[in-house]
């Protein structure tokens, strides 16, 4: 009984460690519950036109695959965390990750990822609170590791969204994503920033990109450049188009920040 491709990119990093142990656990789940989600062409990777000539020019190689698999099993596996940090699981917090499936590996996908997230659920039930954090904090040491900064970054955007997905973040849930920022080894200014994107007053704009409000006028311009750097989307291209697309949104609220500073100092 096959399983989606999706699933079987899970190898690299993935095979061994802690994040190697959820996925033992969570993948014997999809065996379990019967699902004969075989590898038709609708549980392949959807690609647009340009992603597959983009990835005929890189060869598309095995790496790319396995580098955009992992980000996504990681991806499951820290919102496992954060989507019980405040003790209830959100349908719209499920909902934003079903989607995000939907749209990039088919229906198949969905409920395979719903699987993985309930026995998710429940290892954490039954480990206990501190144990899954330790394990969550180990997971995270190691996808540190194997995954480059601007990946991590998009990492934690993403579980922001998530949290973000009901209407509005509480402070278990920002002390999760501040969590899992220091065990991914972010820097806290970028978490500081992720967590500010979108909010719309002028503190929360300098704390986006990173300085405060006595900064010089140079100083505001060197920082958005840097901040518009360190969050292009081409940065995380080779991970897929949605993943691009919202490192697109995540670029365009960092300029609305910007805008929002130079507006205010007459720029």
């Amino acid at each position: 009984m096959a399983v989606g491709k999706w699933i079987g990119g899970f190898l690299g990093f993935i095979n061994a460690g802690p994040l190697g142990a959820l996925a033992g656990f969570a993948l014997g789940a999809l065996f379990d519950a019967g699902l004969d989600a075989v590898n038709t062409p609708d549980n392949e990777p959807r690609h647009t036109t340009n992603q597959q000539n983009s990835a005929h020019r890189q060869g598309y190689s095995q790496s790319y695959e396995g580098q955009r698999n992992s980000f996504l099993f990681s991806l499951l596996v820290l919102a496992s965390y954060e989507v019980k940090a405040d003790g209830r699981v959100m349908h719209s917090e499920m909902e934003l990750i079903r989607n995000f499936l939907r749209q990039n590996f088919g229906e198949a996908a969905v409920q395979q990822g719903d699987q993985i997230m309930r026995r998710l659920f429940e290892q954490q039930k039954q480990m206990g609170e501190a144990a899954y954090r330790n394990i969550i904090a180990d997971s995270c040491r190691q996808i540190a590791m194997n995954m480059d900064y601007a990946q991590r970054l998009q990492l934690l955007h993403f579980l922001l969204m998530i949290a973000q997905a009901d209407g509005s973040v509480v402070v278990a849930e920002t002390e999760a994503i501040r969590f899992i920022g220091r065990q991914l080894g972010m820097d806290n200014d970028d978490v500081n920033s992720l967590l500010n994107i979108g909010k719309d007053n002028l503190d929360a704009a300098y704390q986006v990109l990173g300085i405060a409000p006595t900064a010089t006028d140079e100083e505001v311009k060197t920082a958005y450049r840097k901040m518009a750097l360190k969050h292009h989307p081409d940065r995380v291209a080779a991970l897929g188009e949605d993943i691009r697309k919202a490192a697109e949104k995540k670029l365009q609220e960092i300029n609305e920040a910007k805008e929002k500073i130079y507006k205010a100092r007459g720029l």
